[in-house]
């Protein structure tokens, strides 16, 4: 049953480009339409071939940017369904929050960030909202996906409020205002923490399975060790191999459990009453619990020692800054090597130009920016996939 905190997609604030009422193709309202919107991108659709941990895995069951992001979304709508939220927003947000990455994750991005200083720099969340208001074009009357406001402001503001924000977000402001300094929706509260809680225990069986982890080393980790004993317990005579699926679960449970007792807490403790009072609330409302918001800080400090900057990770980084940065720099000098739909609109002048250079690059999965790279510059030798 929904909450009178929850976002109601009959008060929403509409859409940046009018829509005429008697064209709604099917019972949807204005977030489930949002929702199915982003499913059926271009831009979603290109996540199955992005980095998520691992450059381009050759292995099938690793994770990439769009498991992960329907992993996100499963979390995040359990969520938003126990605390009588707005499940569609929740789940539209959860599906759309990495859309702005380009290939090879954050490597990909540190590129294109250097790639572009002076020209205003490049920030994956912002490009998000770049790419769902203006690069998608499925409309003959408009760019963009034409997204609801609540939408777009949740995705504005997926790590908080906003005081100082880029060129790409600054641009998503003015056309159409996002009030980025006031707290998100507490959808968008959920769907960020619902990204955490994906990314921190997904992670750990992709580093399991690739070798980077070791079952003693993350035993060490409090949070860790304490569900292993638990789960041991449990199943005293099953081989190790068979229990790592059931300790991210149990981790899993047990951070949603603590994240929906402690976001009701605040709620109720705030005198929180309508959707509003969310927005104007000075400290955010969906969080962990102080005991496990350390635990996963913990989690988080050994993730990033041991998995995300592990000697063959880097090595990979290294060479996905080579080709980002490498493609960027042949179109810069050539643009005629472009596809002719991107070199037709090409801007005269700075900083428009390397900003849609950069859209090009940024869009590209990590496959297709390999082989744009052998193509346009020469060869490079990708880190053999796990």
């Amino acid at each position: 049953m929904r909450t009178t905190w929850a976002s109601d997609p009959a008060a929403s604030r509409g859409r940046l480009h009018p829509e005429p009422g008697g064209e709604l193709r099917g019972p949807r309202d204005a977030f489930q339409r949002d929702r199915d919107r982003i499913i059926h991108s271009i831009s979603f659709r290109r996540l199955r071939h992005k980095t998520q941990v691992f450059l381009a895995p050759d292995g099938d069951h690793f994770r990439v940017r769009l498991t992960h992001s329907l992993e996100v979304a499963q979390i995040g709508r359990t969520i938003a369904r126990v605390l009588g939220l707005n499940e569609d927003l929740t789940e539209a947000l959860c599906l759309a929050h990495d859309i702005g990455h380009p290939p090879f994750g954050h490597a990909g991005e540190a590129a294109l960030k250097t790639a572009l200083t002076g020209q205003g720099g490049f920030d994956h969340n912002g490009h998000t909202l770049r790419a769902l208001m203006e690069m998608e074009s499925p409309y003959p009357c408009w760019n963009g996906l034409n997204l609801t406001w609540e939408t777009l402001e949740g995705l504005a503001k997926h790590n908080g409020p906003v005081r100082t924000p880029g060129w790409a977000l600054k641009a998503a402001d003015a056309a159409f205002p996002l009030e980025l300094t006031e707290r998100s929706s507490l959808e968008a509260q959920v769907a960020a923490i619902a990204d955490d809680i994906a990314y921190d225990n997904h992670d750990i069986d992709d580093g399991l399975r690739a070798g980077l982890l070791t079952l003693e080393q993350l035993l060490e980790v409090p949070i860790v060790g304490r569900g292993w004993d638990r789960v041991r317990a449990r199943y005293p005579d099953i081989a190790e191999s068979r229990l790592i699926g059931e300790l991210v679960r149990a981790q899993i449970g047990e951070m949603v459990t603590d994240l929906i007792d402690e976001t009701g807490r605040r709620v109720v403790a705030a005198g929180i009453e309508t959707a509003q009072d969310v927005r104007l609330s000075p400290n955010a409302l969906s969080g962990f619990s102080d005991a496990m918001r350390e635990d996963e800080r913990n989690l988080k400090r050994f993730m990033y020692a041991n998995l995300y900057h592990h000697p063959r990770q880097l090595a990979a980084a290294d060479v996905a800054g080579v080709v980002v940065s490498g493609l960027f720099d042949a179109y810069r000098a050539n643009p005629s090597a472009l596809p002719v739909e991107w070199r037709e609109r090409l801007p005269g002048d700075e900083p428009w130009r390397s900003r849609h250079i950069a859209d090009f690059i940024a869009g590209m999965t990590d496959r297709y920016a390999a082989a744009r790279y052998r193509e346009v510059v020469g060869p490079i030798d990708l880190p053999e996939g796990f």
